[in-house]
């Protein structure tokens, strides 16, 4: 709407700039889409303080062209094909290169004028303002319009007033700016994390070269591939969380959440709300409305660790959500979908507790739909020295150090049982790894980490497995003396006449060299 008679009476010309100022002010206030805001803004120039066929102009940061980000002339313009001015070009470009307001008279008369915009009258005054940030900084930007019904001894009234404007757009430009860079660094951020973690999780990351493990790998392949539900079956410490990481981070659903929950940590009551969520107020301490599991793994992943310690009441509950993909929240009555791929896991044997009526059949079957078995470690002895390596390196990066291990500790870890599997192999070394001052882990480090058994014991040990003659060369120039009579001591089942016929010595010598290589005798 344009005024209907000129505002020749200052006074009258302020109250106006200022009704204009404060409607800036609120346009300025509510939204962060800088397109919008400033066109918006146009908008109140056009109609309420007569500054009509409004145009802003911002910086490119690459390129240090002016491109028109927004204009206004009766309605929004839009652009057949972005505007550009280079600095010095034109009107624009004069007013950034110079860093000062511009005001023409008549547009008609000012040669510098390009009218890209095709809206501007050629008979009527025309008025740019720098946008600057911080008030003395740098130009990034220009504000122009075309005031109406003014006379020439009011221009310098209106350009002052522009001038006001284009501070306040300056901050809402350097808060969008702002913001956007956030946006970038953590959409960056994000994908550098998600590369990260799939690389971490990567199955040529994950250790093991024995024929079981390859198995496991082919498996975890194919299953990845599709959302079918996964029973991941093995002992306690066998990285069955790990095989469960690397399905989801190899699946289409790779960038949704993964989340995980101990069935076993938590009682049925606590379960149930951190499953399935709460509504504000459904039981004392709920303040407020809690998204469940279930919710959170909305289109991604759901790893139900210890599943076989779920009581046979909740197994009901959870039952309906893996048929339906339903639930509802604790205290609630709406029902609600969820898209989750479900990976369980257990070191259970579950068949025998479907067989007691200690867990439901249904959900035995509901779960059991592709059954991965990772090995236990001593099923594959043979993956110990990469493993060993694997986590002495990673136990290196957490202490801040150079550490290493030598052969004659990796195969004396070789010889040990791991009951608690790869977890009681990584505390082993760590232990191992404190006790070593200087950084390379041997048999010193390792006997004093408690690997082996100690004398007395009444823990059964393990049989060693028999290594024939030619397994070990004695005469290796790389074996230092302890390891060269532990093997032989191994050669001979730890009889010590017989390992000292091996070595060419006599049980005398063979026994002096054992007590001062302190060299623990294994009992049989």
């Amino acid at each position: 709407m344009e005024l209907s008679k000129p505002p020749v009476d200052r006074s009258a010309l302020i109250e106006i700039e200022l009704d204009a100022l404060y409607q800036v002010s609120q346009v300025l206030s509510r939204s962060l889409n800088l397109h919008d805001t400033l066109t918006e803004l146009l908008q109140v120039l056009h109609e309420i303080a007569g500054m009509q066929r409004g145009m802003v102009s911002l910086l490119e940061p690459d390129t240090g062209a002016l491109l028109v980000s927004a204009a206004y002339h009766e309605a929004p313009q839009p652009a057949a094909k972005p505007i550009r001015y280079e600095p010095g070009e034109g009107v624009v470009g004069a007013i950034i290169e110079r860093g000062a307001s511009m005001v023409i008279a008549r547009i008609a008369d000012e040669p510098r004028f390009l009218g890209r915009l095709r809206v501007y009258d050629p008979h009527l005054p025309l008025i740019g303002v720098p946008i600057r940030l911080g008030g003395e900084g740098k130009p990034i930007g220009v504000l122009v319009a075309q005031p109406l019904h003014t006379p020439e001894s009011l221009l310098p009234e209106r350009a002052r007033f522009l001038e006001m404007v284009a501070n306040l757009i300056a901050q809402s430009v350097r808060l969008s700016w702002e913001v956007e860079r956030e946006r970038r660094d953590l959409t960056d951020e994000r994908d550098h994390l998600r590369r990260t973690v799939r690389a971490n999780y990567a199955l040529d990351n994950v250790v093991g070269h024995t024929d079981l493990m390859r198995r496991v790998f082919e498996q975890v392949r194919q299953v990845a591939k599709w959302h079918t539900t996964v029973l991941i079956r093995g002992e306690t410490g066998t990285g069955k969380e790990l095989i469960a990481s690397a399905i989801h981070y190899n699946s289409p659903r790779a960038s949704g959440p993964f989340i995980k929950l101990n069935c076993a940590a938590l009682p049925d009551t606590l379960l149930e709300s951190e499953l399935f969520g709460h509504e504000k107020g459904a039981f004392t301490g709920a303040v407020a409305l809690r998204k469940g599991r279930f919710e959170q793994a909305d289109g991604g992943t759901l790893f139900l660790d210890e599943i076989g310690e779920v009581s046979p009441t909740f197994q009901a509950k959870l039952l309906r959500v893996l048929q339906e993909g339903e639930l509802e929240r604790l205290g609630g009555s709406q029902t609600l979908k969820v898209n989750v791929r479900i990976i369980a896991a257990t070191n259970r044997p579950l068949e025998d507790d479907v067989e007691q009526g200690h867990f439901r059949e249904d959900l035995y079957y509901r779960l059991n739909v592709m059954p991965i078995f990772v090995p236990a470690l001593r099923e594959r002895i043979e993956d110990v020295p990469d493993l060993a390596r694997f986590l002495v390196e990673k136990i290196a990066k957490g202490q801040g150090r150079e550490l290493s291990i030598t052969d004659g500790a990796i195969r004396t870890l070789m010889r040990h049982n791991w009951p608690g599997n790869v977890r009681e192999l990584e505390n082993c070394l760590e232990r191992a790894a404190i006790m070593s001052e200087t950084g390379v882990i041997d048999l010193d480090s390792i006997q004093l980490s408690g690997a082996q058994y100690p004398p007395g014991s009444t823990v059964k040990k393990p049989a060693p497995a028999p290594i024939a003659p030619t397994d070990v060369d004695l005469q290796d120039p790389n074996m230092d003396e302890r390891e060269r009579v532990i093997a032989a001591l191994e050669q001979a089942g730890w009889v010590q006449a017989k390992a000292a016929r091996i070595l060419g010595m006599t049980p005398r010598q063979i026994a002096y060299r054992i007590q001062t290589l302190k060299i623990r005798v294994k009992q049989f």
